[in-house]
């Protein structure tokens, strides 16, 4: 990233990540779709130079072609066709995303099929074959597969409620002879845990 760089942030959250960058000033753009988040954004954003738009549709960015020099998207849907509509020639994309196996075992366990509203088959391969059939070329790309340990069901608890897209339906009573069991399993093992999903791609126009 450098300092003549335009950048977009797509998806960028409350802009914390983003700020961590330093990216420059005047140059940067971000987009967000969640109303909280935005008021956030708008609220904080501009006083470091930074651009904020609510963005809903990812076939419509606001953004004239060829406009970007670096786009980057952390776990943030996207459009492969429109992110290289607004990149520069040269430019690149950068992308981590959360599989479709994320946590796709134990919401099995705890709420049979169904439960999780992401693909299961959202994964490295088809993502880099879209954006190769785009026009993009792939520079580095891995997938990871991390277990996320848990020492208290509680937390759990906590957990599965905020994801409702992977553990959807889920209660502390519908589940509770699970819960229990994973419960016993912390009093024996110490833990539990549950396995996660995520890719990286960086590509080049």
């Amino acid at each position: 990233m450098n300092d003549s760089d335009v950048i977009l942030d797509m998806g960028t959250g409350g802009g914390e990540f983003l700020l961590s960058l330093s990216p420059p000033a005047g140059r940067t753009f971000a987009t967000e779709a969640y109303p909280p988040n935005v008021a956030i954004c708008q609220q904080k954003l501009p006083a470091y130079g930074i651009d904020i738009r609510q963005v809903y549709d990812d076939e419509k960015l606001p953004y004239e072609d060829r406009f970007f020099d670096l786009v980057m998207n952390r776990h943030e849907s996207y459009s492969p066709g429109e992110v290289y509509r607004i990149l520069k020639p040269g430019g690149l994309f950068i992308t981590q995303q959360v599989g479709g196996q994320n946590n796709r075992e134990m919401s099995r366990y705890l709420l049979g099929d169904g439960a999780i509203a992401v693909d299961s088959k959202f994964d490295l391969e088809g993502s880099v074959s879209e954006l190769v059939s785009t026009g993009f070329a792939i520079c580095e790309s891995a997938e990871f597969f991390p277990e996320q340990r848990f020492y208290d069901v509680g937390a759990f608890v906590y957990f599965a409620k905020i994801l409702e897209w992977e553990f959807s339906g889920f209660s502390v009573e519908k589940c509770y002879n699970e819960l229990c069991l994973l419960q016993a399993k912390i009093e024996t093992d110490g833990s539990f845990t549950s396995k996660e999903h995520r890719f990286f791609i960086m590509a080049r126009k």
